[in-house]
């Protein structure tokens, strides 16, 4: 939560490893129809009263990153993890042994988690974060190789981007499987995101506070033993309003999608 407080803005330091907590819905200023729909595979944007206090329009001008980037670490959190389905164990053939089938099961794909500022191309960075430093700000990690975080940011005018992209090496295939479960359970309101992965998951949420709306997209990715969460935020200080849920949502895959790639190309066990 932030409070404005003799023209400055400040915030609480978002937890790295926590999700933004789910709301209860809202007006969104969405039509219903869209809001609605039944989509599996995209996700319904659920809406929230959150208090978020915003600067000044001449505050927002002169002091963009720096008093803002706060507000983008209240609204993000670490790599929520969401349900995925769990892969069936191939049929044992004649010569395999229950020794060996159940080494497999529990091997893992992935030893260390890749540079995560490298994982997002430039021009994807400028186009979800315009105005931002391409190489992006790696968030400190006690174990940098399980779980690494790089995060982007910028005001430019008064539009206002945040974007980080997190990954997390489990121990198993299995374990990994568990994780993305109970959080995409936790952060129920979202849709499937299909061909990323083994299991993918997207969820929008919009919140509100001194009439100003924030507009915030999560995407978490099961790949093995690995765990990917991107999430991309966005508020216009200026008409108070955010961006469409489309636009959030599809940023935010674009860059789940990258990051899951260079997962892949990276070093494996």
């Amino acid at each position: 939560m932030t409070h404005r407080r003799q023209g400055t803005v400040t915030a609480p330091v978002r937890s790295e490893f926590t999700l933004p907590p789910h709301r209860e819905t809202c007006e969104t200023g969405v039509p219903s129809a869209v809001r609605t729909r039944p989509a599996p595979s995209v996700p319904h944007e659920k809406c929230a009263v959150r208090n978020l206090s915003l600067p000044l329009a001449l505050t927002a001008r002169i002091s963009p990153v720096v008093v803002l980037a706060a507000a983008g670490w209240a609204l993000t959190s670490g790599p929520a993890t969401t349900p995925a389905a769990e892969k069936e164990s191939a049929p044992q053939s004649a010569g395999e042994s229950p020794s060996g089938a159940s080494t497999a099961a529990a091997s893992k794909q992935y030893a260390a988690a890749p540079a995560p500022c490298g994982s997002i191309g430039t021009a994807t960075i400028k186009s979800l974060v315009p105005g931002a430093k391409t190489a992006g700000k790696e968030i400190p990690s006690t174990d940098t190789a399980l779980r690494r975080t790089c995060s982007w940011n910028a005001l430019k005018g008064y539009n206002y981007r945040w974007l980080d992209v997190s990954f997390e090496i489990t121990e198993s295939d299995a374990a990994a499987a568990k994780s993305y479960k109970e959080n995409t359970t936790e952060k129920s309101g979202g849709g499937s995101v299909p061909g990323v992965g083994d299991a993918g998951y997207s969820v929008v949420n919009l919140t509100t506070e001194d009439k100003q709306q924030t507009r915030e997209g999560v995407v978490i990715i099961q790949a093995s033993n690995a765990l990917v969460t991107v999430t991309y935020n966005g508020s216009d200080f200026e008409s108070k309003k955010a961006p469409s849920t489309d636009e959030i949502n599809k940023g935010a895959i674009k860059a789940a999608k990258e990051a899951v790639a260079a997962l892949e190309s990276g070093q494996k066990v």
